[in-house]
């Protein structure tokens, strides 16, 4: 089996003499090491699977993972392997402890518009600049393994200080909730450990094996998860690479890699070079470009794919001569070629620089996908299910009731939930508590009561029923009793209800088949019952959506959502001085040249998505507010190498002369139509 691997990564799987830093390249084979490794592990070295814990980042790379060890185990049981995210394996530390952290084993996640009203309802304002800064400041101390006292000591500016303030208030209502957010899932599992040894020995026992994927990816508290599992033996396996390191601005620290080497002597570096995925061409491009960052480890990609076509850079005159040219040269090739359309991606630093694309691809008619586009959890009608759920799994979660009482409506207005509301927080207690105290009772009309009560012993009886009943029969009952397809077509147009009601049918049909005991990827999975769904659901909607099958379609994504994704060709707009680099890291730059560091590696990880062939484009007017601005090619254009790149741009590209020769040529025209 290890004789399809070639030598360094032969020696990654078969290393268990203490700690190992594998160091993968783009398109070097990281899985494959991982998952041969996983299977090294139980045939050759005795580890039983429940003994192992691959981490990896998200739920499409846990899956990718589960199918390849089941391909590779043919029928052998893989019972208690866990493969999973970070904040999967940290949800599944905090339900088996809760007790000792305080928490009730059925708390509620908090996707992050549940945390943003919070905030703002703790902030009393509506300036959303304000609060996203708030949030994001929180998730920040969070993942740095702050907590609100520390923040608060720390906090040097105003801002800061306002927002430690608000941390403190935003973690006393979240524990009154009983929920936690998505950067707890990492963070209480830390403090949990720090607090109580018992459990830390309990879980090192338990997964005697670590293997991390993207380990560059890692922050602050992630790396401290990990180094407090592994404790003194280091039995574990990080996979990564400092060049591909672009979540900085997500809390992540490329210093976790050195950090690595400092807190385990011991430990083996291991590269990995050779790159399984594109031509040389690109490959001289990634390791030229990457070159003018400071390494932390020497590493450069080799591949034997043959040469491969010149890297084209195009000039355009606007965004919009762009897009057209973009979409021109992807039909051309396309139909030369005899590709598909999955085989090509257009890639862009922000999310606005898609609409154009958008646009010209539905003008000529061309299939595509946009990731990180809307996320089925998000959909208002998901949200709604979603939120009677979670009211099930923990009457306490507020947010989930304010929703549930009013959707549809049930006869509880908003003045009864003011009411409520005032009782709840004054006597600090859940407002499911609050209907139930005789104070409030008496304080409310009978018709009012009524109707509150009516709906909060209906979620008493589908609890009873969550833990006993399977969980599709349970969801269908609910949606003929609040009557929410009748609800749908009164409140939508038909079209529209249609399509919602669709994706509610979906939504139930994938719990149920969920629910049930069955086999994936070669391993048995037990039935679940409503409560476990619940919050398998709460965290798959912030990881990315249900499973997706691949549509031939042209995919648009960001720089960063498309890493780890490989197409056999690509279109990489936009780069421009103000682009790629950012604006914002190039101010930042001159301070700190880690921000262009950062930049450089997302340019870097754009052109090693590339298989067969690469297009740069830039622009060399823009708008910006409304005014045309003129704009400047990217300085890691120019870091290209020269003899793999052929530039692209009439001579008319001054805007001078291209003025000069539009009026002759329409004076041409006119001058022939004349002659008629």
């Amino acid at each position: 089996m290890l004789n399809s691997l070639n030598s360094p990564q032969r020696e990654a799987v078969k290393y268990l003499d203490g700690p190992l830093l594998v160091l993968a390249g783009a398109g070097s084979g990281k899985t494959r090491v991982i998952t041969q490794k996983i299977s090294y592990l139980i045939d050759e070295a005795g580890y039983n699977p429940k003994e192992i814990a691959a981490i990896t980042f998200t739920n499409k790379a846990a899956r990718e993972m589960q199918e390849r060890v089941a391909k590779l185990m043919q029928g052998k049981s893989t019972k208690g392997l866990t493969i999973a995210t970070f904040h999967s394996l940290g949800l599944q530390m905090l339900r088996a402890e809760a007790s000792l952290l305080g928490y009730k084993p059925q708390f509620s996640i908090l996707d992050a518009s549940d945390s943003f009203k919070i905030v703002a309802d703790i902030l009393a304002t509506t300036d959303k600049q304000l609060l996203r800064k708030t949030q994001w400041q929180i998730s920040a101390w969070k993942n740095a393994f702050i907590n609100a006292d520390q923040a608060k000591a720390q906090a040097n500016e105003e801002l800061t200080h306002a927002a430690a303030k608000v941390y403190q208030l935003y973690q006393q209502t979240l524990k009154a909730y009983q929920a936690v957010d998505f950067d707890d899932l990492i963070k209480l599992p830390v403090e949990l450990f720090e607090q109580h040894e018992s459990a830390l020995n309990k879980w090192q026992r338990k997964l005697q094996y670590l293997l991390i994927d993207e380990y560059q990816d890692t922050n602050a508290c992630q790396y401290k998860l990990v180094k407090m599992l592994t404790g003194v033996r280091g039995q574990f396996t990080a996979v990564g690479d400092d060049d591909q390191a672009i979540y900085g601005w997500r809390g992540a620290d490329v210093e976790n890699l050195r950090q690595l080497t400092d807190d385990f002597s011991k430990l083996k570096v291991i590269k990995l070079e050779q790159n399984y995925r594109s031509t040389a061409r690109i490959l001289r491009a990634a390791n030229q470009i990457i070159s003018n960052n400071p390494k932390l480890f020497e590493k450069k990609l080799w591949g034997d794919l043959g040469t491969g076509d010149l890297i084209q850079v195009s000039a355009a005159m606007s965004e919009e001569a762009e897009a057209e040219s973009v979409i021109m040269k992807l039909q051309a090739h396309k139909f030369e070629h005899r590709t598909k359309f999955l085989d090509y991606a257009i890639l862009y630093r922000g999310n606005h620089q898609a609409r154009i694309f958008e646009q010209q691809l539905r003008n000529h008619k061309i299939p595509y996908t946009v990731s990180g586009g809307q996320s089925f959890f998000d959909k208002g009608e998901i949200k709604d299910l979603i939120s009677y759920l979670r009211l099930i799994a923990n009457e306490d979660d507020d947010p989930a009731f304010i929703r549930a009482a009013t959707t549809p409506k049930k006869g509880i207005g908003n003045t009864t939930l003011e009411r409520l509301g005032e009782f709840a927080s004054a006597h600090k207690i859940s407002l499911f508590a609050a209907a139930f105290e005789a104070d409030f009772q008496s304080d409310v009309g009978n018709k009012q009561l009524d109707d509150l009560l009516n709906f909060c012993q209906y979620i008493n009886k589908l609890q009873a029923r969550a833990v006993r009943d399977p969980a599709g029969e349970v969801l269908n009952d609910l949606l003929s009793t609040i009557q929410y397809e009748a609800f749908l077509y009164d409140s939508e147009e038909p079209r529209a209800a249609e399509s919602k009601w669709s994706n509610v049918l979906d939504f139930i049909g994938w719990l149920t088949k969920k629910g049930e005991a069955s086999t994936e990827y070669g391993n048995e999975t037990e039935a679940k019952n409503l409560l476990e769904l619940t919050q398998m659901v709460s965290l798959m909607s912030m990881l990315e959506g249900a499973d997706a099958g691949e549509p031939d379609a042209v995919k648009l994504s960001t720089l960063h959502a498309a890493k780890g994704l490989e197409f056999g060709h690509v279109f990489l707009i936009g780069v421009e001085e103000g682009i790629l680099p950012h604006r914002e890291s190039i101010d930042a730059g001159v301070l700190d040249p880690s921000k262009i560091e950062e930049e450089r590696r997302l340019m870097y990880v754009g052109i090693t998505r590339a298989q067969k062939s690469l297009n740069i484009s830039w622009c060399k007017k823009r708008k910006r507010a409304g005014e045309l601005q003129m704009c400047e090619p990217s300085r890691f254009i120019a870091e290209l190498p020269k003899d793999d790149v052929r530039h692209f741009g009439n001579p008319f590209n001054d805007p001078e002369i291209s003025k000069d020769f539009g009026k002759s040529k329409m004076a041409n025209i006119k001058a022939m139509l004349a002659n008629k």
